[in-house]
């Protein structure tokens, strides 16, 4: 989990190519990245405030007057100095990147039951939102976040040094930055250990990335070493203290030394900042400082803490510590390129052999006219400037075909080509925002609205996922606003390499454009019948593995597979022409938001899923049922059957399955009665069978309101261990549902089926019918009706029930117990899941029955055993297990038992949302117990009943 003290933010518009927010050239750069990689495109439907009319304009002239680039180094999104790449990006026109070692899979969720990998591509999303805002291009590893770490070490041992190394290494050689920078030093005051490796591979690149011998392979995929000429840090916020310095993950001081991995040499006490970047600038075409801009980038990223605060305008500043440089400079330094030629002069600098005079001659004259048309650059008259800057795309269009027929050196043409490709689309993306050119794809209805209220209807609702084979009409708007006439040549609609789709017609023209003029075309697309899935591009065979399997290596560190669909779009202005081209969009109508566009997505006909995808099934058990959703894609209709293929002896009926429309589904319940169950794991595997072919996957749209779903694909297979494990008969069970978790679910493997608590119950319902009520993950921070209504849940406990209440952060803070309490403002976790656990009160009822608890009961634990431990409590909480992670003090507030009355009050800090999900039997075995400790004999009675004035104990 990544630290959650930052306050920055970074954005996703314009790094290497400075790409306009929904148009962008869909060429190939083949100078920048192997040939058979294709730079991300961007498909959001609509730019941002900022990136619209005179202010995009002025921000990419800005980009074409600097050849200056960064990359950013972090582990988990939200870990992003955004205020800095917003800063470098909108305020200085540099080309900025950000690398994000993994994508939070192990972090917190309080907007949704998404854990693990599901998890991952939330955050994923959450952070390319945030990118916009940055202004930044968005790449990563293949590691994955396995939970909170305290040690450098355990991240190096789980993801592999050079596995780690040689993915930064590759983006480092893809974007190929004149300055790489982190938010981490490598060290103690990091923390989080995925934060020290962040800090350790992004100084470690540095060196590596320019080094021919280091990782060959990715020379023969079509990669050139790169060498970047400096490296920064940010200063750490800890402060190095008498004591030394501290780390967070541990809680403890150490010697106040910092290692400088560009060289090997140790800096002894604090580090000295080289550059202050003032985060806090206003900038008046934005209207907002950059801290502000990036704070709302920030802002999307909700899973961890719900949204940040609203940013204030204000003076701040960001440190950064400079580790290594290849050119000269001075101790302190007005920004990260002192020292480095930035002009677009210094791309000449590049070419090593031959005669470059040519290139010097072309480079002055593009810097003239971009010189020339920030000059004349009009905010009430960006078009102006159109001529100015189809002069120059022209001009480097020539100079990049001068350099491809010269006889430089195979590096030189590379290495110049690259920053001259980047150059040609910053041209195009400005000479589209000073035209004022708009482009519109979506998928469109068999026949558009006609008559007098047509306009009221345009973009109606559409289908989201096509299906392999589908027919369907996409459209195609483009508008100029401006009198300047503009060329529509061409308008293609581009399909994924290697599939067999049609598009009817192949090219249509668009004549000219003029005087606020737009063009429809249509185009009748036949999808490919074996078309391939929008899916993650990379898996893993379970959540122990800490690094994904690539499934195809050229989408190696992308966000994630392109979109199936884009309309490319080829203009003239001036006889000199230039490409837009945007992903093709669905509409989906909500209420609320209205008509919401996102990306067309290609689905399979039928999903199949079983939820949960693991559990138990009691030794005892004669049967027990399972539930099978199917989702259909199909449009119209769709009729099959579902049949579970079993272990050898079980038995469940094949069932139909009938949905009438795209978008339904059918959750069918099959009895399975199973045969000779031992204490071993078994799968039943869901099939689905419609028009002839079988299904065994399904899908589960991740995310929550208002962020860009995407489909995690699962096995339909239900993983189900044989266990010894009994649970007290006619249990009825409360639930009241908090950030989202899966445990109702799970619990459902015991035969418990909860009872959500809505706030009228919590109001007013009768509570005493429950046998135990359970508080989903993280109630206190989703729950402004049980902070409310929190006495009554208390007086329900007095009366004689069994109140169980799981992993909370901070806003349990404020006693709402029975007895006071005290978590703390950095509460302990026990990150090792297999970390010793100690049972402090064998002879406590929860050990005892149904179920005799011992230390077997804690292994094959997943991720972690616990979070938020309290600090300490009043004695009349009882401790009942103790567990600490290597060098940690033992930790007895993680599970504690409380009589309050005739009841029970249990605060639980062990991770049993994450164990159940994943079918850990001892976890079920516990939490079996806890439920049934209303009908446990040996519960009343088991301790005196406590006082509130009883005195506070710290353990």
């Amino acid at each position: 989990m990544a630290s959650r003290s930052q306050k920055f933010v970074p954005v996703l518009l314009g790094v290497i190519l400075s790409t306009l927010p929904f148009l962008f050239r869909s060429a190939t750069v083949k100078a920048q990245s192997p040939a058979s990689i294709s730079l991300r495109r961007e498909t959001s439907a609509e730019p941002l405030p900022f990136d619209r009319g005179a202010a995009a304009l002025w921000q990419s002239l800005q980009k074409l007057h600097t050849r200056a680039s960064l990359l950013m180094v972090t582990a988990h999104p939200d870990d992003e100095d955004g205020g800095m790449l917003t800063y470098e990006s909108r305020g200085q026109g540099a080309a900025v990147t950000l690398l994000t070692l993994n994508r939070g899979e192990g972090g917190a969720n309080v907007m949704s039951s998404d854990y693990f990998d599901a998890l991952g591509l939330v955050r994923t999303e959450e952070l390319l939102a945030a990118d916009r805002y940055y202004g930044a291009e968005q790449y990563w590893t293949r590691v994955c976040d396995y939970g909170f770490s305290k040690t450098k070490e355990e991240a190096l041992e789980k993801w592999g040094h050079d596995r780690v190394l040689g993915d930064v290494v590759r983006v480092v050689r893809i974007t190929r930055p004149l300055v790489i920078t982190s938010v981490f030093v490598g060290g103690r005051t990091d923390g989080h250990g995925n934060h020290q490796v962040a800090g350790q591979m992004a100084q470690e690149a540095f060196q590596a990335a320019g080094d021919p011998a280091m990782f060959p392979e990715q020379l023969k995929e079509g990669l050139r070493p790169w060498k970047p000429l400096k490296d920064y840090a940010r200063v750490p916020f800890m402060p190095v203290t008498e004591k030394g310095i501290y780390d967070y993950a541990d809680g403890k001081y150490y010697p106040a030394e910092f290692r400088n991995y560009t060289d090997g040499t140790v800096i002894k006490g604090a580090l000295s900042p080289s550059v202050e970047i003032p985060e806090g600038q206003y900038n008046p075409l934005l209207g907002l400082t950059y801290a502000q801009v990036s704070s709302r980038g920030l802002g999307h990223q909700k899973s961890q803490n719900g949204g940040t605060g609203l940013a204030q305008a204000e003076a701040e500043t960001s440190l950064y510590h400079r580790f290594a440089s290849l050119v000269p400079v001075s101790e302190k330094e007005s920004s990260f390129f002192d020292g480095i030629d930035v002009s677009l002069m210094g791309i000449a600098s590049l070419a090593q052999a031959g005669d470059s005079s040519f290139i010097k001659q072309g480079l002055y004259q593009i810097t003239a006219v971009v010189d020339k048309a920030m000059k004349d650059f009009s905010p009430h008259h960006p078009e102006a400037i159109a001529s100015t800057l189809a002069e120059g795309l022209e001009a480097t269009n020539n100079l990049i075909e001068k350099v491809s027929s010269s006889d430089l050196s195979a590096d030189s043409k590379y290495d110049v080509t690259h920053e001259l490709k980047i150059k040609q689309t910053q041209f195009e993306n400005a000479l589209a925002e000073s035209l004022g050119i708009s482009v519109l794809a979506t998928v469109a209805p068999d026949k558009e609205p006609t008559g007098p209220f047509a306009r009221f209807f345009r973009n109606p609702e559409t289908f989201r996922v096509a299906i392999p084979g589908q027919e369907f009409w996409v459209k195609v708007h483009a508008t100029n606003p401006t009198e300047v006439p503009v060329q529509l040549e061409t308008i293609v609609l581009e399909t994924p390499p290697g599939e067999s789709w049609t598009v009817d017609p192949g090219k249509q023209t668009g004549g000219t454009l003029k005087g606020n003029q737009s063009r429809d075309v249509r185009f009748a697309v036949h999808g490919a019948p074996k078309a391939g899935f929008t899916r993650p591009y990379f898996t893993r065979p379970d959540i122990e593995q800490a690094y994904y399997d690539i499934q195809d290596s050229k989408y190696l560190n992308l966000s994630a597979l392109p979109y199936p669909l884009s309309a490319r779009l080829q203009f003239s202005f001036n006889r000199v022409p230039f490409e837009l081209s945007q992903v093709v969009q669905s509409i989906t109508r909500l209420t609320g938001p209205g008509a919401v566009a996102e990306p067309l997505i290609v689905g399979p006909a039928i999903s199949v899923s079983v939820a949960p995808q693991a559990g138990i099934v009691p030794l005892s058990a004669t049967s027990f049922d399972l539930s099978v959703t199917v989702h259909s894609n199909v449009k119209g209709p769709a009729t099959g059957t579902v049949k579970l293929d079993l272990p050898e002896g079980w038995m469940a009926p094949e069932q139909q399955f009938s949905t009438a429309k795209d978008g339904e589904d059918q959750t069918l319940t099959f009895r399975v009665i199973p045969a000779r169950l031992e204490e071993k794991p078994y799968a039943i595997t869901a099939v689905a069978t419609y028009n002839g072919q079988e299904y065994k996957e399904g899908y589960h749209t991740v995310g929550y309101p208002a962020l860009r779903p995407y489909n995690l694909y699962r096995p339909s297979t239900y993983r189900r261990t044989g266990l010894d494990v009994k649970v007290a008969p006619g249990l009825n069970v409360g639930y009241v549902v908090g950030a989202g978790d899966d445990v109702p679910q799970s619990l459902a493997s015991l035969g418990i089926n909860v009872h959500f608590l809505t706030a009228a119950d919590l109001a007013s319902g009768n509570l005493s019918k429950f046998d135990a009520i359970i508080l989903g993950v993280r109630a206190y921070a989703a729950r402004e009706d049980l902070k409310t209504y929190n006495g009554r849940i208390l007086e329900y406990v007095k009366n004689g029930g069994v109140l169980i209440v799981q992993y909370n952060t901070q806003e349990y803070d404020h006693n709402y117990g029975p007895f006071p309490y005290k978590m703390g403002p950095n509460p302990e976790e026990v990150t090792d899941e297999h970390s010793k656990v100690e049972i402090l009160a064998p002879a406590n009822p929860v050990f005892i029955w149904p179920n005799q608890i011992t230390a077997q009961d804690f292994q094959n634990w997943v991720e972690e055993r616990g979070s938020k431990f309290l600090a300490s409590w009043d004695t009349a909480y009882e401790p009942l297990l103790e567990t600490h992670d290597p060098g940690q003090d033992p930790q007895k507030g993680g599970l504690l038992y409380a009589k309050y009355g005739k009841g029970i009050y249990i605060y639980n800090a062990y991770a049993f949302y994450r164990q159940l999900p994943e079918g850990v039997p001892g976890a079920y075995r516990l939490f079996a117990n806890m439920i049934s400790l209303a009908k446990n004999p040996q519960a009343a009675g088991s301790r005196s009943e406590n006082s509130s004035a009883a005195k506070k104990s710290k353990p």
